[in-house]
């Protein structure tokens, strides 16, 4: 049983999960100059698992190259890894594949992201 004091709460892994990938983001969306073409090969320090080279003209590969860098990436690695135009056509289908407190953390800070998370209908 674990007691909590009203003087020392504890925050819940999920606030402490959202408020660390909050440091992370960049300032703005348009800072988001990564690639849109070619092959990606992610660092060691996001990929440290697995696969490492991502293709972003096949789509299955870039959206395995978006959650990859969301989750594992630092700030300098979101703003040269990720292209605000590709993030903003996968997010719809990207939102459903990312951690909750990630996605709030995104959907928080650009609301711009929160405005496309409908999947277009055909």
């Amino acid at each position: 049983m674990v007691l909590r004091s009203s003087r020392f709460p504890v925050p819940n892994a999920f606030e402490l999960l959202r408020e660390q990938y909050a440091k992370r983001l960049p300032a703005r969306l348009g800072d988001l100059e990564g690639p849109t073409h070619g092959s990606v090969d992610l660092p060691v320090h996001v990929a440290w698992s697995g696969r490492r080279s991502y293709d972003l003209e096949q789509p299955r590969s870039r959206m395995g190259l978006y959650r990859t860098v969301l989750a594992e990436g630092q700030r300098q690695d979101l703003v040269t890894l990720l292209n605000r135009d590709l993030l903003l056509g996968q997010w719809p289908v990207l939102r459903t594949l990312i951690s909750r407190p990630l996605l709030e953390a995104w959907e928080t800070a650009f609301p711009e992201l929160a405005a496309v998370r409908k999947v277009p209908s055909a």
